[in-house]
C-alpha cells in the first residue's frame, strides 16, 4: 500500500494512495490510530475510509510524519559517500542526530535556499518510518510501517562552523527552515521481500545525475539503524528515520545548489520527489 498525508487546504489528513486511478482515499485518524494494525501485517483491513476517493492531482502532497513525531537522521552509513566527498575512513557506528521539522517540504513543494550559507548540498536518502508503539529490538524491522524518500539538504559551510574541538554544527547544516523534501508517501514494508531493502538511489539537478547509489552499499542496514537509535532514545509510532546518503554529493563535487535548480529524488519502487530551489524571503 502507498500512504500520504494530504492537505486540500483545510486541515491535514491520511489518505490510501490508488496510483493506476490517480486516487487518495481519505483515512479517519492520525497515524497512531491505523500504523500499529498494518505494521502487523493486517493491510487494508486495518484502514478505515473518511469519505469518497478523490483526485491524486487535486491534493498537496505534504510530508507523510506529523508534527508530534520525530525525524531522526542516522548519518555517516555509506563509505563511499565519506571516503569521496568528506576524505573519511572508516568508523565504528553511525552518528545520529535529530532534524526540525520546521525544515521538512512535501513531494512537489519549492526548496528554500537558505540565506547563511554559500554550500547548499543534496542528500538522497531512504527513510524508514516505524509504526509499532514499541520497537522489537530483537527484530527491528517488525516494528516498521514502511519507506519513504527524503532529501537530507545541508548547509555544508555551516556544518564546518562549529567550535574547534567540539565538532560538526548539525543543527544549522540539517535544519534550515523548508529546505528538506520528505515524501511522496509510505510504501508499506509488505511490498519489498524480507529484510533491509536494497534499492537504487538517485538525484538529479535540471536533469544532471548527480548521485548514483543503493541502498546495498549501507556499512548498517536498516535493521542495526533502527535498533542502534531506539537503544539511545526509544522511537514512537509515526517517527521517520533518514538512514545515509551515497558519493556524489557536492561536498565532494563542488556543485552545489542554486536558486532555480529542479531536484528530483528517487527511491526505487517508492517514488520521487520535485523540489524547485527558491530564494528565502527572510
Amino acid at each position: 500500500m502507498k500512504i500520504a498525508r494530504c492537505s486540500d487546504g483545510g486541515a491535514p489528513f491520511w489518505a490510501l494512495v490508488n496510483l493506476t486511478l490517480q486516487t487518495v482515499t481519505p483515512l479517519v485518524g492520525g497515524i497512531a490510530d491505523w500504523a500499529p494494525a498494518v505494521t502487523r501485517g493486517e493491510g487494508e483491513g486495518a484502514l478505515t475510509f473518511a469519505g469518497p476517493a478523490r483526485a491524486l492531482a487535486s491534493v498537496r502532497l505534504l510530508p507523510p510524519v506529523e508534527k508530534t513525531n520525530r525525524v531522526v537522521v542516522a548519518g555517516a552509513n555509506y563509505q563511499k559517500h565519506l571516503e569521496a566527498d568528506f576524505g573519511l575512513k572508516s568508523h565504528h557506528q553511525p552518528i545520529a542526530f535529530l532534524k526540525a521539522h520546521g525544515a521538512l517540504i512535501g513531494a512537489n513543494d519549492t526548496m528554500r535556499y537558505p540565506p547563511l550559507t554559500q554550500e547548499f548540498d543534496h542528500e538522497v536518502e531512504l527513510v524508514v518510518v516505524i509504526g509499532a508503539e514499541v520497537v522489537n529490538r530483537a527484530d527491528p524491522l517488525s516494528s516498521v510501517l514502511g519507506y519513504t524518500v527524503g532529501n537530507d539538504a545541508s548547509a555544508r559551510d555551516l556544518q564546518r562552523s562549529g567550535p574547534p574541538g567540539v565538532g560538526m554544527d548539525l543543527f544549522a547544516s540539517k535544519s534550515q527552515n523548508l529546505t528538506t523534501g520528505l515524501g511522496p508517501w509510505i510504501v508499506t514494508r509488505d511490498e519489498f521481500p524480507e529484510g533491509s531493502p536494497k534499492r537504487r538511489l538517485t538525484l538529479t539537478v535540471n536533469g544532471d545525475i548527480r548521485q548514483d547509489g543503493s541502498t546495498a552499499e549501507m556499512t548498517w542496514d536498516v535493521p542495526f539503524l533502527v535498533k542502534f537509535v531506539d537503544e539511545r532514545s526509544s522511537f514512537e509510532c509515526g517517527d521517520v528515520m533518514f538512514t545515509g546518503s551515497p558519493a556524489g554529493t557536492a561536498q565532494g563535487t563542488g556543485k552545489y545548489l542554486k536558486v532555480g535548480d529542479v531536484v528530483e529524488t528517487s527511491v526505487e519502487g517508492i517514488g520521487t520527489l520535485r523540489n524547485v530551489v527558491v530564494a528565502a524571503a527572510n
